[in-house]
Order: C-alpha cells, then structure tokens, then sequence
C-alpha cells in the first residue's frame, strides 16, 4: 500500500497550490479518501474528506470556501485543491485513506510541506 503526496511548496498569501495523492496497493474506489494537516506544536486535524464516489465531501471551518477535495477513481488520485491561502494554512498536509466498512484499514501517506508565506 503507497499513498504518495505531492504538489507542496512556499507560496505567498492569497496564493493557491494543488494538492495530489496517488494511491496503490488497494481498491482506491472503496475508500474514503481525506487531507489532514500538522502545523509544528499542533495536533493532527482534518482538513476535507471524500466519500468513495466523490458525491459527499466535508471540510474545517477554517477552508471551507477555500478549499475543494476531488478525486478520479480511474486515475487512483485525490487532490485538494487550495486557494486563498493564509499563513495559519502553513502545516505537512497528510493524505489518508480509511475502508468505511472495516476501519483497521487505515492508511497515511508521508506528507508534503505546505508553507504559506511573503
């Protein structure tokens, strides 16, 4: 199983970035698929999650109207899409794929660095 991030950097306020998380190893269409972040000194929070079909997704307070999570079932990637970026958005933006029947099957990626500032 790989969950692989990219599409992290340094950006400047107000400025946007795409997010990509490429998956393997399992049937990426039967998980719910989610973006958290870790800012230093701060917990794990949710940012945006996706149920399997992309109909339903959530997000933080924080991004909402910000932020917009996708997925392509054909191409086994989710994206999350930032806009409007602040730096409070600064963290390591973690992807992560949860089975919504059986939850001991809970996968993380290793992170990418998003860092918002001027």
């Amino acid at each position: 199983v790989q969950l692989a991030e990219s599409g992290g950097g340094l950006v400047q306020p107000g400025g946007s970035l795409r997010l990509s998380c490429a998956a393997s190893g399992f049937t990426f269409s039967s998980y719910r698929m989610s973006w958290y972040r870790q800012a230093p000194g701060k917990e794990r929070e949710l940012v945006a999650g996706i149920s399997t079909g992309g109909s339903r997704t959530n997000y933080a307070d924080s991004v909402k109207g910000r932020f917009t999570i996708s997925r392509d079932n054909a191409k086994n990637t989710v994206y999350l899409q930032m806009n409007s970026l602040k730096p409070e958005d600064t963290a390591v933006y973690y992807c992560n794929a949860l089975h919504p029947i059986n939850v001991r099957y809970d996968y993380w990626g290793q992170g990418t660095q998003v860092t918002v500032s001027s």
